[in-house]
């Protein structure tokens, strides 16, 4: 993979599943990174991050994303990564959905994405160009039961993605989304506590897709790095699925 050293990485929900360990690894790839995440970092992650750094970010608050934006510009100098992995669950059919639980799932999974990737642009563009990639999921490429405000919201994160890499390919910015299967982060953990019979809720999310597994968090943090990568600069409003084969039923 290319050498990446110097880069400038802004990344959300970066204090647990997903993000974290998309930080530490694009870190470990001389990326510096600005992790935001709703919780504080302990210490140990933020040593581990080295040269980067934590803030606490809560996205739905107004200004936060371009709060983010800037300071990793005055920290850094510039910004020419975007990962959006921040997002909330909640499981319930239409029926069982409240206007709270929409209004919250659809604003921080897909609200959010969408202030920060304005905020990025501009930057990005001022740099020569970036990559924005959305953590989407399987879950936005086919109905998923008995979700449906989470469903919809990383489907519209799929085709954010897809919109902004048509509008801004001029200006030198690529936007892909990565969508995860069903992988083991508090956010599932959650989700699977909640269900009425746990154990038989997590047995039922491995054994619904070929590989009969869930995925490691490691896995999709590498699919990431890929996509940041010279490797990959042909790669630009697609979709990276990474789900056990879960949608090629």
């Amino acid at each position: 993979m290319s050498d990446k050293a110097g880069r400038v990485a802004l990344v959300t929900g970066a204090t647990s599943g997903i993000g974290y360990a998309t930080a530490l690894l694009l870190a470990s790839h001389g990326w510096r990174v600005l992790g935001a995440g709703k919780d504080p970092a302990t210490p140990d992650m933020t040593a581990q991050l080295g040269a980067g750094g934590f803030v606490v970010a809560e996205l739905r608050e107004p200004g936060t994303a371009e709060r983010l934006v800037q300071q990793a510009v005055e920290r850094f100098g510039r910004l020419d990564a975007l990962v959006h992995s921040a997002g909330i669950h909640a499981l319930a059919d239409v029926l069982r959905t409240t206007d709270e639980q929409w209004d919250a799932i659809l604003d921080v999974n897909l609200g959010s994405a969408f202030r920060l990737v304005r905020a990025a642009v501009p930057a990005m563009v001022r740099g020569g160009g970036g990559t924005v990639v959305a953590v989407a999921s399987e879950a936005g490429i086919v109905a998923i039961p008995g979700q449906i405000a989470y469903n919809v919201s990383k489907a519209g994160l799929i085709m954010l993605t897809r919109s902004v890499a048509v509008d801004h390919a001029a200006d030198g910015i690529r936007a892909v989304a990565v969508c995860p299967g069903t992988t083991m982060t508090p956010l599932v953990r959650a989700a699977i506590a909640a269900a009425p019979d746990p154990a038989a809720h997590e047995r039922m999310l491995a054994e619904s897709r070929p590989a009969r597994r869930l995925g490691r968090v490691e896995e999709i943090a590498a699919a990431i790095a890929y996509v940041l990568s010279d490797e990959a600069a042909y790669m630009t409003g697609s979709e990276l699925v990474i789900d056990g084969g879960y949608t090629a039923r």
